[in-house]
């Protein structure tokens, strides 16, 4: 290579988000793993292997025919052609019951953990921990003193086994997002498995955050985890989830579903950093209810996936609650990320504040979508939506699409949108500074996302701060 050109490329080089950190994998012998395809007899040994109810069953079943029958919905998002359900397992165990102590999980499993930062965060500023392997939660914990308070916190499997618990779960589970609500959110409920059960009673404040995070270790598989939180009247809680996967050459899915609920005067956080690899498709389904004076907030990191449909959403039922809506997102080569939020606004005097981030880079796409709905009885209510795109070379793309749908004449709403690329200016005064160029760039990337940085713990600010570092020697300005 000429020096001229060993020069340009230099100049013009960007390195991808480092995910050395997740691309390790381990062996599945001795795993459980169900068939590919999506059947009714996969779906009854799913419900049978779990004990389940009899309601839960008829739930699944019918929600395996709403898939089957519902098409996908035309000309939306990035395709989805390369995802073939006939040769994706939608259950797949290790073989190992959930462990209460550390020391208890196979090693396997441990070290896989232990690698990702878990249970080191839980030593260190957790309330409890929840962590889930392919489709089962593998270790489940909780602070004595966050027991004594009444704070539930397990799966959504044992909230069914316990008396006190299955009417609860009974009647949250599918209200907010119901099986018809998509062909994915049906796919969801039939062969759902894991995930998170929360309860915070009323006036209850917890000091620390609650944590689970998910491990998709086997290829061509499909993870289907709920979380389901409530948190009642005047309690105030921050619920981290954490998500990654190993990098394989066929077709990954997750297709998760979170539900909260969150009641007068309360408060939740809900913090996510998403690192799929680059074979995942995620199609994952997060919804809100929020009474009044209640304020719901989220901040949201999606990094990896070959393709995201993400669009937490709000509503706003009661009057004088608020909404925060706070996310980056990071598409590079082969990447396509549809992402977004929406925004219902039902109560008077109700607010919202939306504030997203995206990188792109290396001919990867973002796409973000807002929708903010305003009510005929949410008098005064208050909504601005602000999207900002940065794009690090001149073969990526950011495409904004809002959509406001305001029936009460007494509202202010408002949208705005940038998108451009790193300035030569910006670069050069950073330079003078003593600088240089790559560092400079990175500078900038780094100031870039930091509204989402600081929102979140230190350790996940630190593991952000790690993915989008660009090892960049220059980049196209």
């Amino acid at each position: 290579m000429s020096d001229e050109r060993r020069e340009e490329r230099t100049r013009t080089q960007v390195a991808d988000v480092n995910r050395s950190l997740y691309d390790f994998t381990k062996s599945e012998e001795g795993y459980e793993r169900y068939d590919d395809g999506l059947t009714p007899d996969i779906v009854r040994a799913i419900s049978a292997k779990k004990d389940e109810p009899e309601w839960m069953l008829e739930m699944r079943l019918a929600a395996l025919d709403e898939y089957h029958r519902r098409p996908m919905a035309p000309n939306w998002g990035p395709s989805i052609a390369g995802l073939d359900l006939d040769h994706i397992s939608t259950y797949v165990s290790p073989r190992t019951k959930q462990a209460k102590s550390w020391d208890d999980v196979p090693e396997d499993i441990k070290d896989t953990f232990e690698r990702l930062g878990i249970p080191e965060a839980e030593r260190e500023s957790l309330a409890g921990v929840g962590a889930q392997y392919d489709s089962e939660i593998v270790y489940h914990n909780m602070r004595e003193d966050v027991a004594r308070q009444g704070v539930i916190y397990t799966t959504i499997e044992d909230a069914l086994h316990d008396p006190a618990w299955e009417p609860v779960v009974h009647e949250y589970f599918g209200a907010l997002i119901p099986p018809t609500d998509h062909k994915f959110a049906a796919l969801h409920y039939a062969v759902w498995s894991g995930g998170s059960f929360v309860y915070v009673p009323a006036g209850v404040t917890l000091d620390y955050p609650l944590q689970s995070y998910f491990r998709l270790n086997a290829a061509g598989a499909g993870q289907f985890e709920h979380t389901l939180i409530i948190v009642e009247p005047g309690a105030d809680l921050h619920f981290i989830e954490g998500c990654s996967a190993p990098k394989y050459y066929e077709a990954n899915l997750h297709a998760g579903a979170v539900e909260l609920f969150v009641k007068d005067g309360a408060r939740l956080r809900y913090s996510t950093i998403e690192n799929w690899s680059k074979n995942m498709y995620n199609l994952n389904t997060k919804r809100s209810r929020v009474g009044a004076d209640a304020k719901m907030e989220w901040v949201s990191g999606s990094f990896g996936s070959h393709v995201s449909y993400l669009y937490p959403t709000t509503i706003l039922a009661g009057d004088r609650g608020s909404c925060e809506f706070t996310g980056i997102t990071f598409a590079g080569a082969t990447q396509d990320l549809d992402t977004g939020c929406k925004v219902i606004m039902n109560g008077a005097d109700t607010t919202a504040t939306v504030d997203t981030k995206s990188i792109s880079k290396d001919g990867g796409v973002n796409t973000f979508r807002s929708s903010v709905v305003v009510g005929r009885r949410a008098d005064r209510a208050r909504c601005s939506v602000s999207c900002q795109s940065l794009m690090l070379d001149d073969i990526s793309r950011s495409d904004t699409i809002p959509a406001m749908d305001v029936r009460n004449a007494t509202a202010q709403v408002g949208h705005e949108a940038t998108i451009g690329r790193i300035s030569d200016d910006t670069v050069l005064y950073l330079m003078s500074r003593g600088c240089s160029e790559a560092e400079a760039r990175t500078l900038v990337v780094n100031g870039f996302a930091n509204p989402v940085s600081k929102e979140l713990p230190l350790e996940y600010a630190v593991e952000m701060n790690n993915l989008i570092k660009l090892e960049m020697e220059g980049a196209i300005g």
